[in-house]
């Protein structure tokens, strides 16, 4: 081969100085160029110097090398590109890290060379302590058994900032079936972790409003009322401690403890809180009252107004509190206090749900005390609870744009259902209040699958498909006057049992869920997704028609049929 002559005729002259030399080289040959190693000897005769060679060809082995190279460029390719950090970790050799992607100083802070040339060799150095044996045994496990796994753990940076971590690995192993190394992918999941937190404790709260609201429907005692409410916010909504304080008028503006419940141990009885502009009325409980707006306390260590409390409180294990005043016509004539066990304990979502529940119990001691207006007590709590419901559902929306108004538009569609078909109003109502939050479930999705342009693969559809359960899960404690957690869970049932996630037929679905999930089908042909633009009315009235009493009620086919067709119903913007 011409290209590779300068370098056999440097190889010939290195034979004739040293007496041999080997050179790989490319040979025309009938099939085609051919890769060969040659050997030459330089030998003495007495006809002269004679140069005898040997060549050997080793074209697959050269081509086997080629690809070999070429699939390991094409896997580090694919590794740096991966939104996560990809990494193989020798087994045998004490978990050293044979390779990882870019994106190991994005998730851990440390640069490459920090990693593979300094005292940390590995990830397992930066798990938290309290979660590295955890980790470490589920990994042992995993190798021993021959399966793949799944960890979740926090991780600390460089910057000393604890990051949420899922982890999944795949031993591999050698021809005599012991491990040599790990394949694995790490996923920063500090924010869905960050969601997840958020509504459980939204959750937390919802279900204690809910009790809450029930036990007020039926209250006919201003001080059992009190002291159960105080109950509940501790066993429910899992806080510390709980207590409700009334203004008194007197001159020191005494706040007088009149119910508790959770771990106090005298506290109060040595608080001497008041709601005068001094010293002891500057806490929380005393600025709630005297200003009658809530007053959060995210640090009782950092907080000055809280130093006459501090000691007493961190002894306790009081590390956060906030102060809801109960109020009448503007003015506070009381407070609930709530104390937490972790500081930064009170989001957004939680003290608007808190807000509720102390506007829900000032108008129930209120109603109490003039034994009027009973009806419209119950319908101020029935809307406190509705309001409650629309809150989650906003939070998850904001998660998702491409859906935004979705659940509303299909709890819109499906109450003009219900409606159509006669049904009582109180059954309306309920199928209107479960389609508002019918897709909660997607908190625990990741954002960029639901907002995901392309087509989904399988795995990120059987993701999507786990929606129904989990909102089930959340919500299946939360005691609503209607079925709703059962309707969520149920909203992608089909009538020849080829919904998900049961399977269920016939009348095994709740009528409920049955409108919700010809209304969803609806709303979502019609609309517009990350993936398609909307389909337009008639196709998704002609996929109701088809499938009427395949997939869908025909009761309720031919009630959105009708609405559609006859009544001009339009769907809101």
């Amino acid at each position: 081969y011409e290209e590779d002559r300068p370098l056999i005729a440097q190889k010939l002259q290195q034979t004739f100085e040293t007496g041999s030399a080997t050179v790989e080289a490319r040979v025309v040959a009938q099939r085609g160029i051919r890769y060969y190693t040659f050997t030459a000897i330089r030998i003495e005769t007495r006809l002269g110097i004679n140069i005898l060679g040997v060549g050997i060809d080793i074209t697959e082995r050269r081509h086997s090398e080629d690809r070999l190279r070429e699939s390991e460029l094409a896997y580090r390719t694919l590794a740096q590109n991966l939104p996560g950090l990809v990494y193989r970790v020798l087994v045998r050799e004490g978990g050293q890290m044979e390779f990882f992607n870019d994106m190991i100083e994005q998730i851990t802070g440390y640069a490459e060379d920090e990693l593979t040339e300094g005292t940390i060799c590995s990830i397992e150095p930066l798990i938290a302590d309290e979660d590295r044996p955890g980790v470490v045994t589920e990994v042992t496990n995993a190798i021993a058994e021959h399966r793949p796994f799944t960890v979740e753990y926090r991780l600390r940076r460089k910057d000393g900032e604890l990051r949420w971590i899922t982890e999944y690995g795949m031993p591999v192993y050698g021809l005599d079936d012991k491990p040599l190394y790990i394949d694995g992918v790490i996923f920063d999941i500090s924010e869905r972790k960050q969601h997840e937190i958020e509504m459980g404790k939204a959750s937390r709260a919802l279900s204690l409003l809910s009790e809450c609201n029930t036990l007020l429907v039926h209250a006919t005692d201003e001080q059992k009322i009190l002291t159960d409410i105080c109950k509940l916010t501790v066993e429910t909504g899992s806080y510390l401690m709980a207590w409700v304080g009334y203004a008194e008028h007197d001159e020191a503006r005494t706040v007088h403890p009149v119910a508790l419940s959770g771990y106090e141990e005298g506290y109060l009885d040595n608080a001497h809180v008041t709601w005068a502009d001094t010293e002891l009325g500057r806490g929380p409980t005393g600025t709630a009252i005297r200003t009658a707006r809530t007053i959060i306390n995210q640090d009782i260590h950092t907080n000055p107004n809280l130093a006459p409390w501090r000691e007493a409180a961190i002894k306790r294990g009081y590390q956060a509190s906030i102060a809801l005043p109960l109020l009448d016509s503007g003015q506070a004539f009381g407070a609930l206090t709530i104390y937490a066990v972790d500081s930064d304990a009170f989001t957004e979502e939680e003290v608007a749900l808190l807000e509720e529940l102390a506007n829900d119990l000032a108008y129930g001691i209120i109603t109490l005390r003039t034994r009027k207006e009973h009806e419209q007590h119950a319908v101020i709590l029935r809307q406190s609870l509705e309001q409650s419901i629309q809150t989650i559902a906003d939070t998850v929306e904001a998660r998702d744009p491409y859906t935004a108004g979705h659940q509303r538009r299909v709890a819109e569609l499906a109450r003009a259902i219900a409606q159509e078909m006669g049904l009582p109003e109180e059954q309306v109502n309920g199928i209107h209040l479960a389609a508002i939050i019918h897709d909660l479930g997607k908190i625990h999705i990741p954002a960029e699958i639901l907002s995901k342009p392309g087509k989904l693969s399988r795995i990120e559809y059987e993701l999507i498909k786990t929606h129904p359960q989990e909102g089930y899960d959340i919500l299946k404690d939360v005691k609503f006057p209607w079925p709703i957690a059962d309707i969520i869970l149920q909203h992608h049932e089909r009538m020849d049992g080829s919904g998900y996630p049961q399977g269920l037929k016939d009348e095994q679905i709740l009528l409920e869920a049955r409108i919700m999930a010809v209304a969803d089908v609806v709303e979502s042909m019609m609309s517009h997704r990350p993936y398609r633009p909307g389909l337009g009315i008639e196709a998704a009235l002609e996929e109701i028609e088809q499938n009427r009493d395949v997939r869908y009620d025909p009761k309720v086919v031919d009630a959105c049929l009708t609405l559609f067709r006859e009544r001009n119903y339009q769907l809101p913007g």
